[in-house]
């Protein structure tokens, strides 16, 4: 665990019994799982930070049951190309470690220095009882407990960005990987539940600091025959808590669903 940095001046953190220690003495405890807490407390009290309970328990259960392991496969062997011996990888947004797992396993001849962070410490505690031997963090992807220049290959799925933090941990000529949803994804969910659905937007992808090496479009269809896993998907996305009562009653009534997945997948060189 001697790679992250502290939250409140910056300096490196090294391991002393069950903490993680600062040269200037700030002082983090390590949980029973191993992963550590450095997000800087919320000025205001009862904020929630990232995903609850709900939502990583959903996506915990919908990843296991292999819907998204095309993608999961695809993202893994991205990395693996531009990969290379003792490569240090980070996951900024890595939710409950199903892709950051994947990715280390398949690395592990390579010797790579895996880790995780993400804003939701529920997520991080599912990743640390998901896999021991990943180095996690419950942080924020706008304030990385990271030293500058010390990534060689940042993943961000699903997950807030900032190209100018990104590009102060990566080092000169690091990769960036990231992957979000295309315009239509789940589009059969949405029309199923919305009476005037929406497309995503689709963000820039010009990211300054960046060059733009890769992008690719990953599409597969998703046949969920139980309510269970209907479910499951519906809490697993943001929709969750922005349908009404309304909408969330006529997603209840499907025994089944026909829908898509669709992402598109872009991998940037740090100029």
């Amino acid at each position: 665990m001697d790679f992250f940095t502290c939250p409140v001046c910056k300096k490196r953190l090294t391991k002393k019994d069950r903490s993680l220690i600062c040269e200037n003495g700030h002082c983090f405890d390590l949980s029973k799982k191993g992963y550590v807490n450095l997000l800087r407390p919320a000025k205001s009290s009862g904020v929630r930070h990232g995903d609850d309970k709900l939502m990583v328990s959903a996506r915990t259960a919908f990843l296991g049951a292999g819907f998204y392991d095309t993608l999961r496969d695809v993202v893994t062997e991205t990395v693996l190309h531009y990969a290379k011996e003792s490569s240090k990888i980070l996951d900024a947004g890595c939710g409950e470690g199903f892709y950051t797992s994947h990715i280390r396993g398949a690395l592990a001849e390579q010797n790579p220095s895996v880790y995780g962070i993400d804003v939701s410490k529920d997520a991080i505690h599912a990743a640390a009882v998901r896999d021991k031997q990943l180095r996690l963090a419950v942080a924020s992807i706008f304030d990385l407990p990271v030293e500058d220049r010390s990534i060689d290959i940042l993943v961000n799925l699903f997950a807030p960005y900032d190209a100018a933090e990104f590009s102060r941990v990566l080092k000169d000529h690091g990769i960036l990987l990231r992957v979000f949803p295309r315009e239509k994804h789940l589009w059969e969910l949405k029309t199923a539940v919305y009476d005037v659905p929406y497309e995503n937007e689709i963000d820039t992808l010009v990211l300054e600091g960046f060059d733009l090496v890769e992008k690719r479009e990953i599409t597969f269809p998703l046949a969920l025959h139980t309510k269970e896993y209907i479910d499951t998907l519906f809490k697993m996305t943001p929709y969750y808590y922005k349908t009404s009562r309304e909408g969330q009653a006529k997603l209840r009534a499907l025994d089944s669903l026909q829908t898509h997945a669709e992402f598109l997948l872009v991998v940037y060189r740090k100029v």
